[in-house]
């Protein structure tokens, strides 16, 4: 285990070992069978130690490998409503921490539908909401009482999750709608992906490639086919996460380069630097040692990535990896880009959660709050409608996807593997930052 992860851990048990129930008492005390939350002390988590990542036990075996159905997951909406009302009797509002500002849009909506309740909404960046969450935990002064967040690389199922920060509640009467795969790492809100981008002026006929391969390919005179633009890969953990994902499938890597190009993979890459074991032969290895070597232009916004797809041109391509809902800009702006549909797979279904804070001061607000931004008991609430849009794919099947003409599946995109890629992320990280180095075209 990397030292930097030793000492993450390290941290966050800190943070929890005064840590009570998961996600509090219910506000309302009448009841003697009222539905309390986990009770599992937090102090219980899964402590850091020196076992390697590659070690990390199945998710299967841990605890929280979901769905897990509690007396939270039966309560209807106007159970979950009654008892918030008695949490906000000192005025106080539930606080939701998101990584959207879309979220802020379904404030109005929820305090129109659940009359006496208030909510307030702070929109950070994923690494700072879940950061704001651990600092708070670790000072025993929980403010927030939702977490809106992605875990594309099993950080937060692995860390925050199973180190009693955070809990998901599943309702019942929903879930039902949500295929179980889906539910494995906490309850989702909607599904997304990221997309290679081309120029569809600069090529009407189509899609230029159809491998990841194709992506790094080289003329005869050794200049790149691509220019190719992203965000930097070793920073941005969905994209990361994509690159450790061809390390653990990496038979699917091998064969895709056999089918395009009619001949077995050749290896190339050197793993002696790294003290840790890096397996031989792998093509998902391979493919990042390769991609590492490319001249590769680092946009840190995604508008301007696809921005520089649009302003490519037939004599001098370019492709440009970013987030699916970066098409936007295909209408929005006038951008002659489209996505590409690659092979082996496209990409991985990155799952946005919503989560309960544990600790929280309105636990059953927080639960009505999810159910409501999730569609409620008939998908029909009206707390999803901000986030649908192109490039978001909603997760039940009873809410029809308006925006979107064809589905992750046809899209190509691949249901995460959290546990796989966590165990592997850390070194595939140390192996792209260490050969990005040795790359003579990165200033």
């Amino acid at each position: 285990m990397k030292l930097s992860k030793i000492l993450a851990l390290l941290l966050a048990l800190c943070m929890v070992l005064g840590l009570a129930a998961c996600g509090g008492q219910p506000a309302q005390p009448a009841a003697d069978d009222a539905p309390k939350a986990d009770d599992t002390p937090a102090a219980d988590a899964p402590k850091a130690d020196d076992t390697p990542v590659a070690d990390a036990p199945a998710v299967e075996e841990s605890a929280f490998y979901g769905p897990i159905y509690d007396d939270w997951s039966k309560m209807s909406d106007d159970e979950l409503y009654q008892q918030a009302l008695e949490e906000v009797k000192d005025g106080s509002a539930i606080s939701i921490y998101a990584t959207s500002s879309k979220m802020k849009k379904v404030q109005e909506t929820f305090e129109e539908a659940f009359p006496g309740l208030k909510v307030d909404i702070m929109d950070l960046d994923n690494d700072e909401v879940l950061e704001k969450c651990r600092l708070e935990a670790n000072a025993g002064n929980v403010m927030g009482d939702v977490l809106q967040v992605k875990d594309v690389n099993g950080d937060v199922f692995f860390g925050d999750y199973e180190d009693g920060i955070i809990s998901a509640f599943y309702p019942e009467d929903i879930c039902a709608h949500i295929d179980e795969g889906l539910l494995r790492y906490g309850y989702p809100l909607y599904a997304s992906q990221s997309f290679w981008y081309y120029n569809t002026e600069a090529f009407p006929e189509g899609q230029p490639i159809d491998s990841w391969w194709q992506i790094i390919e080289k003329n005869e005179d050794g200049s790149q086919k691509y220019r190719i633009f992203t965000k930097e890969i070793g920073s941005e953990t969905a994209y990361l996460s994509i690159f450790a994902s061809f390390i653990v499938n990496a038979d699917q890597m091998a064969a895709n380069y056999k089918e395009v190009y009619g001949k077995d993979l050749e290896y190339t890459y050197d793993a002696s630097a790294f003290n840790f074991e890096v397996p031989a032969n792998n093509a998902g290895v391979e493919y990042l040692w390769r991609f590492s070597q490319m001249k590769i232009t680092f946009i840190g916004d995604g508008d301007e990535l696809v921005k520089a797809v649009h302003n490519s041109t037939a004599d001098d391509p370019a492709l440009a990896l970013a987030s699916a809902g970066k098409i936007t800009n295909r209408d929005d702006s006038g951008y002659n880009i489209a996505w590409i549909v690659l092979n082996p797979y496209n990409g991985l279904q990155n799952l946005e959660y919503m989560y309960v804070v544990n600790n929280c001061k309105h636990p059953a607000g927080a639960r009505l709050f999810i159910r409501f931004v999730t569609g409620g008991a008939d998908g029909e609430s009206g707390g999803f409608k901000p986030f649908a849009k192109e490039g978001n794919w909603p997760v039940r099947d009873d809410v029809k996807d308006k925006k979107n003409d064809m589905t992750l599946a046809e899209l190509n995109a691949a249901e995460p593997d959290l546990a796989a890629i966590y165990n592997v992320f850390l070194d595939a990280q140390d192996m792209w930052i260490y050969w990005l180095d040795q790359n003579p075209n990165i200033g």
